[in-house]
């Protein structure tokens, strides 16, 4: 009898072992999606794409293992049924967490901040009020740098590219939403720290409104000097967010760094 009852309790702690043990796993995957090689973090994107850079470079300095999926823009991938299978809006970027899928990049930056533990949090404050005001900046960046940023673009830089007709008042008028933007930057969003609302280290508002302002690189230097040199605050800012995310700021950056050298001397050829 004494044999049997030693038996029993072997198999009952054998079976709390495994119960624990599957407790474990669970709790694991709950907290770091990326433990199990299947559920590697995917994301699509295009390096041309300013939200796209964001996503990457906010992966990269967080040490995020990732897997990169390029879907060409100017290739129009964006479009493949495969692709609109993941984000229907057809645009980039887009992310697969496992059985997960998200699209937008302020939601994903804000999921990434979440989802994943060694993800500092300086990014995406714990804190109500902090998290508040970093939200506020990102709402507040469609509407306002965002639009006059990629209209500056558009009708200075890829609408000529690519063969379109110059609209002088478009382009004007995207400056003056650009120049607004810039001024409310410098004056109200940096007027208090080295980054935005007040705060010593960068947010993921930083990171992405930081590559915003990067697209402003296909433009000439002359256009672009005239357009952002009066803000001092706001070029102090964007070095800031640079040394703080190197190397791959300037790593992710590569592709638009290259690109304007080509457009800029097939503008000046289209001209000519």
């Amino acid at each position: 009898m004494c044999n049997e009852i030693s038996m029993y309790f072997c198999e009952l702690l054998t079976k709390i072992a495994m119960l624990f043990k599957k407790i474990n796993k669970l709790e694991d995957l709950k907290c770091n999606p990326t433990s199990d090689k299947e559920m590697k973090l995917k994301v699509y994107c295009d390096r041309m794409s300013q939200p796209s850079r964001a996503i990457l470079i906010f992966c990269k300095i967080n040490g995020i293992n990732f897997e990169e999926v390029t879907i060409n823009i100017l290739k129009n991938e964006q479009h493949t049924p495969e692709y609109k299978a993941i984000n229907p809006m057809s645009q980039v970027p887009a992310i697969v967490d496992g059985g997960f899928t998200l699209f937008e990049s302020h939601a994903i930056l804000i999921y990434l901040s979440g989802a994943y533990p060694r993800v500092a949090s300086h990014w995406y404050p714990n804190n109500l009020q902090e998290k508040a005001k970093v939200q506020s900046v990102l709402d507040w960046h469609h509407s306002n740098l965002r639009r006059g940023s990629v209209g500056v673009i558009i009708n200075t830089v890829l609408g000529p590219l690519n063969g379109l007709p110059s609209s002088p008042q478009a382009a004007e008028e995207a400056e003056k939403t650009l120049a607004k933007s810039l001024s409310i930057l410098e004056d109200f969003w940096l007027k208090d720290g080295p980054f935005l609302v007040g705060r010593s280290q960068p947010s993921i508002a930083d990171l992405s409104l930081v590559c915003e302002i990067m697209e402003l690189e296909l433009l000439s230097e002359k256009d672009r000097y005239r357009i952002l040199s009066p803000y001092k605050k706001v070029l102090k800012w964007v070095e800031n967010t640079k040394n703080a995310t190197a190397p791959h700021f300037d790593e992710v950056h590569g592709v638009l760094f290259k690109a304007k050298k080509g457009i800029q001397e097939q503008l000046a050829t289209n001209s000519g």
